[in-house]
């Protein structure tokens, strides 16, 4: 089904952070990919803030920053409680595009460090020099293996076909062959810190 953001965020962004809970408190395995930012799971309250305000702005809705980002972070909760497992790629692109200022963004790569910690969660780095399979593709998420979500500019696609989530796995698994995990991704998050100054 594609929907439309402007009527997904048409009384603001909180009402949509909480209404993906019932949702991730089922899910028990996450498979998330991100080409263009930080996933809302990992983000941190400065750069939930400084993304969300953007995206408020550029789709002229009523602004409820405040509450949408408090509602993101709680939603996190997910990754501590439970019995989930999560599998986040991101494309090194998203350590050096600047959400916010430098200081936001020192604090939410540090974040990345620390959330790579954590015994459910799997974050994957893919460099700009990996030898790809798979292009560089929009944001989505699979969830379980029976829905997936993919974000546009304009709107949410959410995918219920078999066939189709296949192919959402499949893109998955080439990109996850394609990331750096551990140590590996733990310099490019540092080398990324360190081009801040």
């Amino acid at each position: 089904m594609y929907v439309e953001w402007r009527r997904l965020q048409r009384t603001g962004l909180r009402r949509l952070q909480e209404s993906y809970v019932p949702l991730f408190e089922r899910t028990r395995a996450f498979r998330i990919y991100c080409s263009n930012v930080v996933p809302g799971l990992l983000q941190t309250p400065a750069y939930a803030t400084a993304l969300l305000t953007e995206i408020t702005d550029f789709r002229q809705t009523p602004n409820d920053v405040t509450e949408a980002v408090a509602a993101r972070m709680d939603r996190a909760r997910v990754l501590r409680e439970g019995d989930h497992r999560f599998a986040i790629l991101v494309e090194e692109a998203v350590l050096r595009y600047r959400i916010g200022d430098a200081g936001v963004m020192a604090g939410q790569l540090g974040h990345l460090l620390s959330i790579m910690s954590l015994p459910a969660v799997s974050l994957g780095v893919v460099p700009f020099t990996a030898a790809r399979h798979m292009w560089p593709l929009e944001t989505f998420s699979i969830y379980d293996s029976a829905h997936a979500q993919v974000e546009l500019l304009t709107a949410a696609v959410n995918v219920t076909a078999p066939s189709e989530i296949e192919q959402y796995a499949r893109a998955f698994e080439r990109l996850s062959e394609a990331a750096v995990y551990g140590a590996t991704a733990r310099t490019l998050i540092t080398k990324a810190i360190e081009a801040l100054d």
